[in-house]
């Protein structure tokens, strides 16, 4: 029973650095933002593009 308790806690501590290195990878990322290259790409695009 005891053994079972340490399973449970040892795998809510995972889980939670799992989901706080998730969290920290995606805030990562979004901070990076859009290259220039990639956003000139989409500026070239947008300029094809049929008028309305």
């Amino acid at each position: 029973m005891m053994n079972d308790m340490a399973d449970e806690n040892a795998k809510s501590s995972l889980k939670d650095q799992i989901d706080e290195n998730l969290r920290r990878v995606y805030k990562e990322t979004l901070d990076v933002g859009v290259p220039d290259r990639f956003k000139e790409l989409l500026d070239k695009l947008k300029s094809q593009e049929p008028k309305k």
